[in-house]
């Protein structure tokens, strides 16, 4: 080797060395641990402080006309609607409240994030996740299964001793998925509102949520064929929570808090209720069969810190710190668009892509919505989770859009 090319090695080498030492550390992911999450002023991350002083306000200005007396709010909404009385509990709401995290760290928040308060619908993403766990063990081999292989006939729990004579040779068991059509539907469909699920449950008819203005259309119009049309429609959830309770053999709440709940350091103060007459027989145990949201009251009671905890697992693909507790699979299948309805991924994961809802937003952005409004929003480009409650739904873009000001401009 000439005097040259040695000199050209060393000098590369140099390089080399001096550009290793240069890059600067890998900072590791923060995840908030049981009952201690950090807090950082908003410009110790370069947010903007008046900004995010802004983003609470009008959160707090907006707050959504309901009575916070919760049964009182029923009754003026889905109360009306057939069947609408309620059999699950109510409680009185808080004031607006909320939280925004950015990096995991929260950098802001308002109201009564501790208080325990029912989430409707944001009790969805929590039950397709239960499904998510069921499917990445193994528990149910593929979505795309029709659910009635999976499902046996259920006892009703509480039902009488002696049956009256006008219950002579009327079935005994509850069969979910025993007419033609919904012996065709997968856990797809259920999980994307696209199954057309047909019967009554907990006695809600599946006709009676929100149901046609046309009534001649109640009980004798034709299924659509599963998958093929969407319509949300609270009673299918709940089929699919039964559906998902004989697969796991326990309560879902259990499910949910031993494999998610726990794992990422939420309360223990969140509560997962169902209905009055959602039991069942299992195992030769009394079980309640949990609903998806508030819409006859019940579901998801819990804090805001716990949502956004959830949040930000969602944000991380599944991952809490080394674990990854759902699949990414799973995550990435979630916020796939349902064909009948691109706004749509699984229960109840919101996508943006249309950013009609959410126009201030980026189209990659997502959200855990329930009436009221609860929104767990999730915006990757930005790290950003942000829980917002008791907001009027049009106020969505705007609290959101005023977060996204916070952030330095590109």
């Amino acid at each position: 080797m000439n005097k040259t090319s040695a000199f050209l090695i060393i000098i590369w080498g140099f390089l080399y060395l001096n550009s290793v030492f240069a890059q600067k550390p890998k900072t590791e992911a923060y995840f908030p641990a049981f009952n201690n999450w950090q807090s950082k002023n908003p410009a110790e991350l370069g947010l903007n402080v008046e900004k995010i002083k802004e983003t609470i306000k009008f959160a707090q200005d907006n707050e959504i006309k309901n009575p916070r007396n919760m049964e009182v709010s029923h009754y003026q909404s889905f109360g009306k609607e057939p069947f609408g009385f309620a059999i699950g509990p109510f409680a009185e709401r808080g004031e607006p409240t909320g939280l925004i995290i950015h990096k995991g760290y929260i950098v802001a928040q308002w109201g009564e994030p501790n208080r325990c308060d029912i989430t409707h619908s944001v009790t969805k993403s929590f039950m397709s996740s239960v499904v998510g766990l069921a499917v990445d063990r193994g528990l149910i081999r593929s979505v795309f299964d029709t659910v009635a292989s999976y499902v046996p006939p259920i006892e009703i729990y509480g039902n009488p001793v002696n049956r009256m004579a006008d219950d002579f040779g009327k079935p005994e068991l509850l069969q979910l998925f025993d007419t033609p059509h919904n012996k065709t539907i997968t856990w797809n469909s259920l999980l994307r509102q696209t199954s057309d699920w047909e019967g009554t449950l907990w006695g809600k008819p599946d006709w009676a949520d929100r149901p046609d203005k046309d009534a001649a259309k109640w009980l004798n119009r034709l299924r659509n064929a599963q998958g093929s049309v969407y319509e949300y429609n609270d009673v299918r959830v709940n089929v699919l929570s039964l559906a998902a309770l004989s697969v796991w053999r326990k309560p879902l709440p259990q499910v949910l808090k031993e494999n998610l709940m726990d794992k990422i350091g939420a309360s223990n103060t969140w509560r997962w209720t169902g209905y009055r007459n959602s039991w069942i027989v299992l195992d030769g145990q009394a079980v309640q069969s949990v609903s998806g949201g508030g819409h006859w009251g019940g579901g998801m009671f819990i804090n805001a810190y716990d949502m956004g905890r959830f949040g930000l697992l969602s944000l991380n693909k599944g991952r809490w710190k080394d674990q990854q507790l759902l699949s990414e699979n799973w995550v990435n299948q979630a916020l796939t668009p349902t064909p009948a309805q691109p706004t749509y991924g699984y229960m109840n994961w919101f996508l943006n892509t249309d950013q009609k809802l959410l126009p201030s937003a980026s189209s990659k952005a997502f959200y855990h919505l329930g009436n009221g409004t609860n929104m767990i929003y999730v915006d990757p480009d930005h790290d950003l989770v942000m829980v917002v409650r008791w907001i009027s739904t049009d106020a969505m873009d705007g609290v959101v859009k005023k977060v996204l000001e916070a952030f330095p401009q590109k």
